[in-house]
């Protein structure tokens, strides 16, 4: 396992960058991949992430075990995270705070779940299973939404809380996501991390959102599909002022993949926040 330095900055590792990162070989902290895109042996993604990861600490970001659902997680879906993990010693592990499945029907989003009792016991269960089956700890990522259900019974970040608490699982905080829902459901960006439990983050994501008009309303959407916003980056500097600086971040870019020399730009941005706050704490 290459492990991940201390306050690293990294970039996903998206299949039109596969060759460029090998004859280049950039600086960067690391590199984070969605598990299940290799899943499949002898494939060209194995191929290429065989090769990069001789040279870079990894991260594996899942979208599909579908943690929130009321149903157990599939366990061939298991069966083949653990595959990979087993293969490449990934340094972290992660997925999200949503469900996709259903009966067997897989749906192509992130959907969102009640904050209630109940639902925080499908997770707490699933998320036990999941970490017992992996024999490691999990991240789970805070979710971007776009609608709030009557019947929740706490807030996003208290569940969350509770989640970690009763899973000894990590949090992976995304500012982004952060940013998005609080300016579709109207609250304080500031009171929500003021909640969340910062011991148990071990990772940042920072992406891109777009703002549409939706009924002559506006809403973001989350779709790593552009810059991050000035918005986004006031936030990370904030909470690198506020908080520890050894975060792992990771610049996300997922549609509209542009040159690996403008990711690494946006890591860069990252990298001069973090030596600012460092210059600043001393």
């Amino acid at each position: 396992m290459k492990k991940i330095d201390a306050g690293a900055v990294g970039i996903g590792l998206r299949c039109p960058h596969h060759q460029t990162i090998l004859d280049n070989l950039p600086e960067l902290g690391f590199l984070e991949v969605h598990s299940e895109n290799y899943f499949t042996p002898h494939s060209q993604n194995r191929f290429y992430l065989e090769q990069i990861a001789n040279h870079y600490p990894l991260s594996f970001h899942g979208i599909g075990l579908s943690i929130g659902s009321c149903e157990s997680v599939s366990q061939t879906h298991l069966h083949q995270l653990k595959k990979i993990i087993d293969i490449f010693q990934p340094a972290l592990v992660s997925d999200h705070l949503s469900w996709s499945s259903l009966e067997g029907n897989f749906f192509n989003d992130l959907l969102p779940v009640p904050y209630t009792q109940e639902a925080l016991s499908f997770f707490v269960n699933n998320i036990n299973q999941i970490q017992e089956y992996l024999e490691r700890q999990i991240l789970i990522e805070n979710p971007s939404s776009y609608l709030e259900y009557k019947q929740s019974e706490m807030s996003e970040p208290e569940f969350i809380n509770e989640i970690v608490k009763q899973t000894g699982c990590g949090l992976l905080l995304d500012l982004n996501n952060v940013y998005v829902s609080a300016n579709n459901h109207q609250f304080s960006t500031e009171k929500y991390l003021d909640i969340i439990d910062h011991e148990s983050v071990q990772e940042i994501h920072l992406a891109g959102f777009t703002e549409k008009q939706v009924n002559n309303a506006s809403i973001l959407i989350d779709t790593h599909s552009t810059f991050v916003s000035q918005a986004v980056w006031d936030m990370y500097q904030t909470y690198m002022q506020t908080h520890s600086t050894d975060v792992p971040t990771l610049i996300e870019w997922d549609l509209d993949i542009p040159a690996l020399d403008v990711l690494i730009a946006e890591h860069n941005k990252a990298i001069n926040i973090k030596n600012l706050n460092v210059k600043q704490q001393r």
